[in-house]
């Protein structure tokens, strides 16, 4: 009961903090520490040292490709404008009544072509502003539209996203990702629909009652849309993501001989597909916007720079998760997760999700949950594919409570506190995903469509 009792405060104090903005990279190894002299259960330089070094360089070890070509590939799209351009061409075509729709349209668009999210915020924040405030809208729900866009459906729901977590079950679950199509898909279009209708009916009530945009110091930015590369032609490394992707997945990576090739060194990995795909995207890039980008070498730079806070912010949470993983308490959780007497699926949402909830992150909550349990999962006898599906829905549900640094970076680039704000992204990235995850297992329970 004691260390059930610590690792939940250790929770609290973390939920705490980091609501506060202490960083996440000096709070993980002081819990990690304070939770094993707590318990008990380990020494505490053991625990940083041990668990939480070994977990931590691991998950660097197994996703850093992905994150630096990420990072990279977003801010080459970000500077050259071209995720601006995108962004200008789905608004315009839409109109500005429309204006929440077409931000969440953009922002999903830039985040499922592998934009990484926070490259996204930024990029679509200023065509945010212009919209809202000509349409008079709120700004209170801009959060709530850019986080629909890029921390929902197109992260978890949706099959074939080359964001880095949805191929983090890959490896564990031998699935790819393009795992349960059918299930996927209709839970991205009820995370969507619901969403739009939630924003769309809060923001003309509120505009009902008298309010406007708002006084807000905003300075709209004024887009040279003349030097911006042409959309159809930004959104051309978007496209080849998804094309190399398929032909590594379903080519190569069903090549006998190709596979053969890779057995001495442990097989093949998951995460090699979007890696790839990433690679032909950067160089695409690069040659499509040579007249935008001044210095190729110095955006490299910077755009490798820029993946090394996401990763290790991301690390130290899933090494933090390591340390929990090793204490009784955990073992003791987990034993009663896995020995409720529900369906197996329900057991895997509940799971990554409190996972998610403990770590603020859906990929921190992903890898713990991967880790401790996929092959218990596996052994009930479920659809790896279904399992891989439901895994990153849920974790993208309790994920984005009030202390998720996703969520703490976007009000702020918005100028909302959360308050204002924070309501219609509880709304949006925790109980719509929830119930589309219950709907999609429902659906499977019944009918077995993956």
């Amino acid at each position: 009961m004691l260390g059930v009792l610590s690792l939940i405060f250790s929770i609290i104090i973390l939920i705490f903090f980091s609501f506060k903005g202490i960083s996440i990279l000096i709070l993980a190894p002081l819990l990690s520490m304070g939770l094993a002299y707590i318990t008990g259960d380990l020494p505490a330089l053991y625990a940083l040292t041990g668990p939480f070094m070994k977990v931590t360089s691991s998950y660097i070890g197994s996703y850093f490709p992905i994150f630096l070509g990420g990072a990279i590939f977003g801010k080459i799209m970000g500077d050259s404008g071209a995720a601006k351009s995108i962004s200008h061409f789905i608004s315009e075509k839409l109109g500005k009544e429309r204006a929440i729709l077409a931000v969440v349209l953009a922002t999903s668009l830039l985040t499922y072509g592998g934009v990484s999210l926070f490259v996204v915020v930024f990029a679509v924040y200023p065509l945010g502003v212009a919209l809202f405030q000509e349409a008079d809208i709120p700004k209170r729900f801009m959060p709530a539209a850019i986080a629909l866009g890029a921390f929902t459906f197109t992260m978890t729901a949706l099959p074939g996203s080359p964001q880095y977590l949805n191929s983090m079950p890959t490896n564990y679950l031998h699935t790819n990702i393009y795992a349960a199509p059918i299930l996927g898909t209709i839970s991205g279009l009820i995370i969507l629909v619901c969403g739009v209708l939630w924003l769309e009916i809060g923001s003309k009530k509120a505009k009902a009652k008298g309010e406007g945009y708002g006084n807000y110091n905003d300075a709209v930015q004024n887009f040279d849309y003349d030097l911006m590369p042409n959309p159809f032609i930004s959104i051309l490394p978007i496209v080849v993501i998804f094309i190399i992707n398929w032909i590594v997945i379903n080519i190569f990576f069903k090549n006998e001989s190709f596979i053969a090739k890779f057995q001495q060194y442990g097989g093949l990995d998951g995460n090699w597909p979007v890696t790839i795909a990433l690679m032909f995207a950067i160089v695409l890039s690069l040659v499509l916007f040579k007249k935008q980008i001044k210095s190729p070498l110095s955006l490299l730079e910077k755009g490798a720079e820029s993946s090394l806070s996401p990763i290790f912010n991301t690390a130290v949470i899933v090494g933090f998760g390591g340390v929990v993983k090793a204490t009784l308490a955990f073992e003791l959780i987990k034993e009663r997760v896995l020995a409720l007497n529900i369906p197996g699926l329900y057991k895997v949402a509940i799971s990554t999700s409190l996972m998610a909830g403990v770590t603020g992150s859906s990929s921190g909550g992903t890898g713990i949950a991967l880790e401790a349990l996929a092959k218990p999962f596996l052994d009930m006898g479920l659809n790896p594919e279904v399992i891989h599906r439901a895994m990153l829905i849920a974790a993208g549900g309790l994920d984005s409570l009030p202390h998720c640094g996703a969520v703490i970076t976007l009000l702020a680039v918005c100028g909302i506190t959360h308050k204002e704000g924070y309501k219609d992204i509880g709304v949006l990235t925790v109980l719509i995903p929830i119930v589309s995850l219950l709907f999609i297992i429902i659906l499977h329970n019944i009918t077995g469509v993956v």
